[in-house]
């Protein structure tokens, strides 16, 4: 028998948990929280979303991508025609011995494609985000008879495309679209965690300005400065996948913040060999760079000597002590 049933988008971050608290207040019936889990999210997260299930009441389904398939394709692709193209047989052969699903679906989306996503080539959000949302969740759904209302925790202060985004469409095929945040600020964003007795995820106290992969390739230089600060194994990580995708690219380069177009602060890498590509664009040299100030030229002893356990918000959550208002977790 179909039915309609109300989907939010859950990330662990601000926004869309305002947006699941919106559809709790709203008593959206067959409500149910999704979190697509691309492998490169920090453990805070994780807790955050057994803790705003635990809260809410509401159960949160994660799913992942799988990219078993593509990989096993590349495999045959590099077989066969690496070395017609004149690929050299020690790139062939190191390719090979990593092309093997790892179960991470962010490391096995960069193996797969051989580089990391970037700003010009954002695949990232479809591959682990909608993709395996629409997969696993919606299209069943659909292909029962169901209607589905898919509320996306997006504002349009975000970007200048989601500034011209509607509040509501029809995709088609009985899915709809909702945005209610669309036209909130981030201060409201807030407010909504405090009225509703939910605390916002402990990362935007701890210099977090997003929340989600950790790091997003898109953060920002004092966001990487404190990534490396608190947070040293996620660059350590980082360190180690850039040296597993490297060896699935048939340049032999990948760097975490560079496609082969992009820019570095020390110039173009467009050209450079591989080497001198990761000596001069590593996520390692990046943590130096974000730890200057003056355009990279200088070192920012200020941030140097701040204190990695202080509490740093771009958002104002360290000025005063969070007290939920009323709802969920102070009728707890």
């Amino acid at each position: 028998m179909s039915s309609n049933h109300n989907i939010v988008s859950v990330s662990g971050g601000k926004d869309s948990t305002a947006t699941l608290l919106v559809a709790i207040a709203l008593e959206a019936p067959n409500l149910q929280a999704v979190f697509a889990d691309t492998g490169n999210e920090h453990e805070q997260t994780y807790e955050y979303l057994d803790y705003l299930q635990q809260v809410t009441g509401v159960p949160i389904r994660r799913v992942k991508a799988d990219f078993s398939r593509q990989i096993a394709g590349k495999r045959r692709f590099i077989e066969t025609k690496w070395r017609e193209q004149g690929i050299p047989e020690s790139t062939v052969l190191a390719a090979l011995e990593v092309l093997q699903p790892t179960g991470n679906p962010f490391l096995d989306l960069c193996i797969w494609k051989g580089r990391f996503p970037s700003r010009k080539a954002q695949f990232c959000t479809m591959e682990l985000k909608r993709d395996p949302m629409l997969e696993q969740v919606v299209i069943p759904l659909l292909d029962s008879g169901n209607m589905i209302m898919s509320w996306q925790g997006v504002r349009a202060d975000e970007s200048i495309n989601r500034r011209h985004l509607p509040e509501c469409d029809e995709v088609g095929g009985g899915l709809f679209n909702y945005r209610p945040i669309l036209k909130w600020d981030v201060p409201a964003v807030f407010e909504a965690h405090r009225y509703m007795g939910v605390k916002p995820n402990p990362l935007y106290s701890q210099g977090m300005g997003r929340v989600g992969c950790m790091p997003c390739i898109n953060c920002r230089k004092d966001e990487l400065r404190e990534i490396s600060m608190r947070f040293p194994d996620v660059i350590d990580r980082i360190d180690r996948w850039e040296r597993v995708v490297q060896q699935a690219s048939k340049y032999g380069a990948a760097t975490f913040f560079a496609g082969s177009n992009a820019k570095h602060p020390s110039g173009s890498i467009k050209g450079l060999p591989a080497i001198e590509v990761m000596e001069i664009a590593s996520i390692r040299k990046a943590v130096e760079w974000s730890k200057t100030a003056r355009g990279g030229i200088q070192y920012d002893l200020l941030s140097a000597a701040q204190d990695a356990s202080a509490c740093s918000s771009a958002y104002g959550l360290c000025d005063s002590e969070w007290q939920p208002v009323n709802m969920i977790e102070s009728a707890a």
